[in-house]
This record gives C-alpha cells, sequence and structure tokens, in this order.
C-alpha cells in the first residue's frame, strides 16, 4: 500500500511564498517521476511541475521562473516552493508519483490534495 501525504497549503497574499511537501511511504522500489498538478473550481486538473529521480524538471509555462520543484530521494519526498504568488495561482494541489513497488507493478497515485488560496 502506497499513500502520498501532502502538506504546507494555505491563504497568501499575492505576491507571498508557499512549500508544499509531499511524502510518500509503503513498499516502495523506486518513484519515477513525482509531481504537482493543480485544479481550479471549475477547471480542470492540470500539470505544475514534474521532477525525475534524476532531477529532471518540467513546468508549466504558468509558472515557469515562479516555482521551483525539488525532491529527496532518500526520504521519497517532493517539495514544490512556489513564489511571487498569484490569485490565479489558488487552487488544490495535488501530489502525483508514479510507483514501483517491491512487489506488484508499477502504479499511479495520488494525494489527497492542499488547498493553495492567494488573496489579491
Amino acid at each position: 500500500q502506497v499513500q502520498l501525504v501532502e502538506s504546507g497549503g494555505g491563504l497568501v497574499q499575492a505576491g507571498g511564498s508557499l512549500r508544499l511537501s509531499c511524502a510518500a511511504s509503503g513498499s516502495i522500489l523506486s518513484i519515477n517521476p513525482m509531481g504537482w498538478y493543480r485544479q481550479a473550481p471549475g477547471k480542470q486538473r492540470e500539470l505544475v511541475a514534474t521532477i525525475t529521480s534524476g532531477g529532471s524538471t518540467n513546468y508549466s509555462n504558468s509558472v515557469k521562473g515562479r516555482f521551483t520543484i525539488s525532491r529527496d530521494n532518500a526520504k521519497n519526498t517532493v517539495y514544490l516552493q512556489m513564489n511571487s504568488l498569484k490569485p490565479e495561482d489558488t487552487a488544490v494541489y495535488y501530489c502525483n508519483a508514479e510507483v514501483l513497488p517491491y512487489r506488484g507493478t508499477r502504479g499511479t497515485y495520488w494525494g489527497q490534495g492542499t488547498q493553495v488560496t492567494v488573496s489579491s
């Protein structure tokens, strides 16, 4: 059983910063990639950023230059540092991981989501 637990969401004023964390636990052999997605009210879930176990990153154009994704492979944890936040960044942020367990087949896992609200 693999679980992803997120933390770090909250309310912040425009221009402020937040840092999200997501820790994966369970019988995990490897995780590749890990990433963050978000879903605003009335919109589809969208990619924010992903990172491979080797550190290669990918960002959506809307967050490039403002958000930084990183990971600690030893802790199976991914982080999202969000700077210069804008009201349009308001959404529920979900952690995502492609997990290869010690037994079984590779699967996609999601966290429970954490709310990020940016006030103008």
